[in-house]
């Protein structure tokens, strides 16, 4: 069973977390001072890195690490300062991007349940299917499965009616 979400007059937005109004009327989720600096780092880190200049920068460190090889003899300490620098950066990255892709998740989320609270007709406790159980989704998977089935069947006859009809 979901969460009972509602705001009770508490500011809480769709996501259960607590909004603040910003300049034409939009909403975002405020931070604590820690959490928004790491927010805003995070993001402009995985901005930063997704650029191709980015990706240049990590090829020419490549060459000029293998080139001095000849230079350090091969060294164990040679290799060692590019195994452990290309460890340090990647565990770091890990979580730059599990928040970057935490933010740009719930955003989605935010949306789509905006979308199904606004289109008339629509089932409103999908809008927060993220917080159903495993087997929860998984009967719900079911039964769209069985709807798109249903609904395509429906329109391959209606189809092949018209075929017939223009026939």
């Amino acid at each position: 069973m979901a969460r009972k979400r509602s705001n009770g007059g508490n500011g809480a937005g769709p996501t259960g977390r607590a909004t603040s109004s910003s300049v034409g009327g939009s909403n975002h989720v405020s931070h604590s001072g820690h959490s928004e600096w790491f927010s805003r780092f995070a993001h402009e880190t995985a901005r930063l890195a997704g650029n191709p200049v980015a990706f240049i920068a990590a090829v020419v460190v490549v060459v000029m690490w293998a080139a001095t090889g000849p230079l350090f003899d091969y060294s164990d300490t040679w290799q060692l300062v590019i195994n452990t620098s290309t460890t340090i950066i990647t565990f770091l990255m890990v979580f730059v991007i599990q928040n970057t892709q935490n933010r740009d998740t719930m955003a989605l989320q935010v949306k789509r349940s905006e979308l199904i609270i606004a289109v008339q007709g629509a089932k409103n406790r999908l809008a927060t299917a993220e917080d159903l159980s495993e087997e929860e989704l998984e009967r719900l998977h079911k039964e769209y499965c069985g709807k798109a089935d249903t609904a395509r069947e429906t329109l391959e006859q209606r189809r092949a009616r018209k075929d017939q009809a223009e026939a």
